[in-house]
């Protein structure tokens, strides 16, 4: 049942020419489930959603405003009008496809735990330049590090390769290490704050930008495994001396 409160609505969602945002037209269907009269605001390009979430310092979309103040996103519409929000599509099966491969192709070369990490982190990195603005897009949303230097979202499909390209190769181990661990230690930070602290409910970026897989613990997981090989490489250097 909708609260009284809630006048002058207005939502804000995304819905660039090839993309309209799954939580955006949640929040546009729970309003109108809830007949609640409101304003939808599409958000048709990539400048126009930046300089939205610049202007409100927000970093994700949708939001809606009743009455100027902002109530939040989807989820937090669903909470305010005590309704059960809608379950997000997700889907594993892209991580589960590189994992396995990985595996697989680490055990018929040998390569140990450095090849599985090496291949894992290529076939992820491939995944991304397939379509870097997808990639950065969905990043953005998320990591500390890429709202602060836009640049780096584009840069970290790349950076993650050279990552996987040291691991595979045993080449210029302190600089693959410390690559490796700042990467991850970075992705632990952003991940944990955006799903255990802000309760945000994103899709991961780690197998492209397109991907319904959730951001969560796989995600957590994935840059804590970075962060250990990375620490496991730097250790092992004095003992390859």
């Amino acid at each position: 049942m909708a609260e009284p409160q809630l006048l002058n609505v207005a939502l804000y969602r995304k819905d660039l020419p090839d993309h309209a945002c799954p939580w955006g037209l949640k929040a546009l269907r729970l309003l109108q489930k809830q007949q609640i009269p409101f304003e939808d605001h599409r958000l048709t390009s990539d400048a126009e959603v930046q300089a939205f979430k610049a202007l409100h310092q927000v970093a994700t979309t949708p939001q809606i405003f009743s009455n100027g103040s902002r109530i939040g996103g989807y989820s937090d519409l669903a909470a305010l009008l005590q309704v059960k929000p809608e379950a997000g599509d997700i889907s594993y099966t892209p991580v589960v496809a590189v994992f396995a491969t990985a595996l697989l192709v680490d055990l018929a070369t040998g390569g140990g735990v450095m090849g599985f990490m090496g291949f894992a982190l290529a076939l992820l990195a491939m995944l991304k330049l397939m379509d870097v603005p997808a990639f950065a897009s969905s990043f953005l949303k998320y990591d500390l590090l890429g709202q602060r230097l836009p640049l780096y979202a584009r840069l970290y499909p790349g950076l993650e390769l050279l990552v996987a390209l040291g691991f595979l190769s045993g080449q210029a181990p302190a600089a693959t290490g410390i690559l490796s661990l700042l990467l991850g230690i970075a992705g632990m930070i952003s991940v944990y704050k955006a799903v255990f602290i802000d309760k945000l409910a994103l899709n991961c970026a780690c197998v492209g930008g397109n991907s319904r897989t959730p951001l969560g613990v796989v995600s957590f997981a994935e840059n804590l495994m970075m962060a250990g090989m990375g620490g496991a490489l730097l250790l092992s250097i004095p003992a390859m001396g």
